[in-house]
């Protein structure tokens, strides 16, 4: 029995249209970044979750009530689910993702919020799923990418919305040296990671090779974590000239881990002309001689123009195949790639290239369609846009986080980007 002058408990069913309570907190801070990071992040232990959207921002009269008793009602079910957990995103929507929760138990809820809050105010249309619904439950295996494709889209109306870190003061030469003399005995396995270049032509999609790489930053956060090793060029030159010494001594005694793999190591022109690489191409057995891609900035090649020729040259003696580096529209519309004797050329994706103005944006895409001897790459796809950039100009190589995520789901890259074609309304 309640206490005498007790005022019993208020859920969302009690409120009536349009009522406000006597204190309506100010809007919190939305949860876009926590929820993109997540997505990002998810590995296939979180098979199973289901996703309820709320599509609040499509409402004609938008009343800060809603959101609390939505999040009440949830509560209230949440004692039989064995996950729940809900974001309030930047344009007022809210996601709820969930696992262990009867599918009709969800509708039944999200049938009532929709019917109390469509009482007093109507939608303003379709949601971004093309249903005249106020709410989506989906599966978060079968929708992964149409759901991180409306979280990204929210992080494109809002540039500079999602947080960065601090800045850090440029390296000084003094603590380069002190990192110089740690890295003789550092050892650098645990920050040699791969990631793999996709063929989205074939089904099933083939890795055409893996790139091994080294997390600068993870590096950087042990090594040196007060200061920015890469704002000082000529210091972060020195320093990865000295940092591609250590990762091929370190790849010298873990080669195994190679094997059956083409494998690209992004290094510095001086370094495959060096003694050190050298002794790590003796190691190599004739398979994986065969299977090796020297990736090459570009920044690199044109200040050094000279050791590239002779990094081709060299390149075509020992049989590795050559890619050019960290490439944009403007580099691939003005250098004579297709001539220039490599395999490869990776482009880094930026949504501006959805945007390109002429006659910039026929020279790109011209170079592209008529490519002869080298294949373009599209990288750093962190973004479903990306994806689909990709897939509608022929660029059939593609990397990036996108394209690991969709992977780890178990989803081809062929079906990801049918999904989100239909979402586009291709």
């Amino acid at each position: 029995m309640r206490p005498t002058g007790q005022k019993p408990a208020r859920d969302w069913v009690r409120f009536k249209p349009g009522e406000k309570p006597s204190a309506v907190p100010e809007k919190p801070q939305d949860d876009d970044e926590k929820l993109l990071q997540l997505l990002q992040s998810a590995k296939r232990e979180l098979q199973g979750l289901r996703v309820v959207h709320l599509h609040l921002s499509l409402l004609k009269d938008k009343n800060s009530t809603d959101t609390l008793s939505i999040k009440h009602a949830f509560q209230e079910a949440a004692s039989t689910a064995t996950f729940l957990q809900t974001y309030s995103l930047s344009n007022d929507d809210l996601i709820i993702l969930y696992k262990g929760m009867r599918f009709s138990n969800v509708s039944d809820i999200c049938q009532k919020v929709e019917r109390v809050i469509l009482s007093r105010t109507k939608m303003t249309g379709p949601n971004p799923y093309n249903e005249k619904a106020l709410f989506s439950v989906l599966e978060l295996s079968l929708n992964f990418v149409n759901v991180i494709r409306f979280i990204e889209s929210l992080a494109a109306k809002n540039p500079g919305h999602i947080n960065s870190a601090a800045t850090k003061p440029p390296i000084t030469l003094e603590e380069l040296g002190k990192i110089e003399r740690a890295m003789a005995i550092f050892d650098l396995s645990p920050f040699i990671l791969n990631q793999p270049i996709i063929d989205i032509s074939e089904e099933p999609n083939l890795r055409e090779y893996y790139e091994v790489y080294i997390t600068v930053r993870e590096l950087e956060n042990r090594v040196s974590p007060n200061f920015d090793i890469t704002s000082n060029r000529w210091l972060f030159n020195y320093f990865t000239s000295n940092l591609d010494q250590s990762t091929l001594r370190s790849l010298n005694y873990s080669v195994e881990f190679l094997r059956n793999n083409r494998i690209g190591l992004n290094l510095n022109l001086t370094t495959v002309l060096s003694d050190v690489f050298v002794r790590f191409d003796e190691r190599l057995n004739a398979e994986l001689k065969n299977n090796l891609v020297i990736e090459i900035n570009k920044v690199d090649l044109i200040e050094n123009e000279y050791l590239f020729r002779e990094v081709i040259e060299y390149a075509a003696y020992k049989g590795f195949r050559v890619c050019i580096d960290g490439l944009s529209p403007y580099w691939v519309a003005h250098l004579d790639i297709d001539n220039m004797g490599c395999d490869y050329a990776k482009i880094f994706w930026n949504a501006d290239m959805d945007s390109l103005k002429e006659p910039e944006k026929s020279i790109f895409l011209d170079k592209i369609k008529n490519q002869s001897s080298c294949q373009y790459i599209l990288a750093r796809c962190g973004t479903v846009s990306g994806l689909l950039f990709a897939h509608r100009h022929g660029i059939n190589l593609v990397q990036g986080r996108i394209v690991d995520n969709i992977l780890r789901k178990g989803v081809s890259i062929s079906d990801a980007i049918k999904t989100a074609k239909v979402m586009d309304g291709d």
